[in-house]
């Protein structure tokens, strides 16, 4: 069984069974999700084992912010999403999309819900990252239009910021919150660190990389790294880790099956 509730006897023995059988290291995964989540499935599918260390949680936010906002949605020309997480609440609470409405998403899986939902995407950025939907959105802009942006309780201002400079005026509200999470076994996590067996760590958001850092401690952290490979879906997430000393490798592309892909060709051995 992997996971944060997986143990082996001894780092000594555990490496002992990798060389001999021909397994590959275990890949960790940090996002919010349980053990058939989709980048655990996408892992598992390539062949990998999964320890699950979820740094962080996802809640809902207090919906009064959000709620006063789409009671007022005639009022937008846009509205832009993140993450499949803002569009959750918002979907929740506006089934049907307004006929006027412009809509924005950041990657293809942020889209894909929205579309699902018969939501028409009119923009998503070649790469699933805030600075891309902002290129994406400079020819299309006007001076004046206005934009509701659902956001995380942690979001970075590149998204406001970047709609404001192009003359945008951006309503942003609450729409989910990200915290640290109880689940995540530390004593389980330092001892797998103590046996040196992991052969990559997966990062989907800037938050999973602050919250692990802090609950391992600095220590524990450098040393998860000397071994292991940090991989971060995208440039802000690789930022966050070069702040904190680490190489990060970028994903081949912005989603988690990138992220998946990259975790596999990273722990292969090496001849």
């Amino acid at each position: 069984m992997t996971g944060p509730g997986a143990r082996e006897p001894s780092s000594r023995g555990s490496a002992e069974r990798s060389a001999s059988s021909g397994e590959l290291p275990p890949v960790v995964v940090t996002r919010a999700e349980a053990s058939d989540g989709p980048l655990s499935m996408q892992l598992r599918s390539l062949g990998l084992r999964v320890l699950l260390w979820p740094a962080i949680t996802v809640e809902r936010s207090d919906a009064s912010a959000l709620a006063d906002a789409l009671q007022r949605m005639a009022e937008f020309d846009w509205i832009v999403f993140a993450s499949r997480h803002a569009a959750a609440p918002v979907l929740a609470q506006l089934p049907v999309q307004p006929p006027n409405l412009k809509v924005a998403a950041v990657g293809t899986a942020t889209a894909q819900v929205l579309r699902q939902r018969g939501w028409r995407v009119d923009l998503v950025p070649d790469d699933a990252n805030a600075g891309a939907l902002i290129s994406a959105f400079a020819p299309v802009a006007k001076d004046g239009m206005r934009v509701l942006y659902p956001a995380s309780s942690r979001a970075l201002p590149t998204i406001a910021k970047g709609l404001a400079q192009l003359g945008a005026v951006v309503t942003q509200v609450e729409a989910y919150r990200t915290d640290a999470s109880a689940a995540l076994d530390v004593a389980d996590c330092r001892a797998w660190i103590e046996r040196k067996a992991i052969g990559a760590v997966t990062f989907a958001s800037p938050s999973a990389v602050i919250e692990l850092e802090k609950a391992l401690g600095r220590e524990d952290f450098d040393k998860l790294f000397t071994n292991a490979a940090a991989v971060a879906i995208g440039p802000t997430t690789a930022r966050v880790l070069t702040e904190l000393g680490r190489a990060p490798v970028l994903a081949e592309s912005a989603t988690l099956r990138g992220l998946a892909h990259t975790a596999f060709r990273l722990v292969q051995p090496k001849h």
